[in-house]
């Protein structure tokens, strides 16, 4: 159940929200779509009442389950990244968390299928759709590594959390032309995010910076 104010007060208001639309801005996110949805987006609705004051900051805050809401540079950062590469009809979601990403790729997609491993998390972010009125998502409570096959191929896939190497049955489920934003973390315990993009030919990636996740991770937790 969704109980706080949708629309915000304070450092939840509106104009505390577009503040940090000029500091992605500042930042160099560009993708104008992107950035009018996470303006539009009430972030705070997505984390506990009591760090609501901070929804607004660029920064990543705890969900609970030993999970992070992203940080919203990075959030926009790889949204971009797929909405400025191509077509986004059918989007994947590795690691749905509280469901922030979900609902900005919902505004930039035309259908985005989520997956969560985590079952509390999962249920309280379909509230959260439910509470925006997304009609585009399917979710799915599952183990990440293995994709969502029966509604493959993806023109682009979103990995939330970072993998030692990034899953076979990901690239195999990219359609051709697709492409995917996925963290990775490197032999030396550091964490790249790579954009990854599928032709007749096979796979090239390409680092774009420095990142910081939490691990991704098999299994699902009831």
């Amino acid at each position: 159940m969704i109980t706080t104010n949708m629309a915000g007060i304070g450092m939840t208001s509106q104009r505390t929200r577009s503040r940090l639309i000029q500091r992605l801005r500042d930042k160099g996110i560009i993708e104008e779509n992107v950035l009018s949805v996470m303006e539009q987006t009430p972030r705070h609705i997505f984390i506990d009442e009591a760090l609501s004051h901070r929804a607004y900051e660029d920064t990543s805050l705890p969900i609970g389950m030993g999970q992070t809401i992203s940080q919203p540079y990075i959030v926009a950062r790889m949204t971009e990244l797929l909405v400025m590469s191509g077509p986004m009809n059918d989007v994947l979601e590795i690691g749905t968390g509280c469901g922030y990403q979900t609902s900005i790729l919902a505004g930039v997609s035309r259908r985005v299928y989520t997956i969560e491993r985590i079952k509390p998390l999962q249920k309280q972010a379909v509230d959260r759709f439910k509470a925006l009125n997304l009609h585009n998502v399917t979710h799915r409570h599952g183990d990440g590594f293995l994709g969502w096959e029966e509604q493959a191929p993806f023109d682009a896939i979103i990995v939330t959390a970072a993998p030692d190497q990034i899953p076979q049955p990901l690239i195999d489920q990219l359609a051709i032309g697709g492409r995917m934003v996925t963290p990775v973390t490197l032999a030396n315990g550091n964490q790249e995010l790579y954009l990854v993009e599928k032709d007749e030919e096979g796979i090239s990636s390409m680092k774009i910076e420095e990142v910081k996740f939490v691990p991704l991770l098999g299994g699902t937790i009831e």
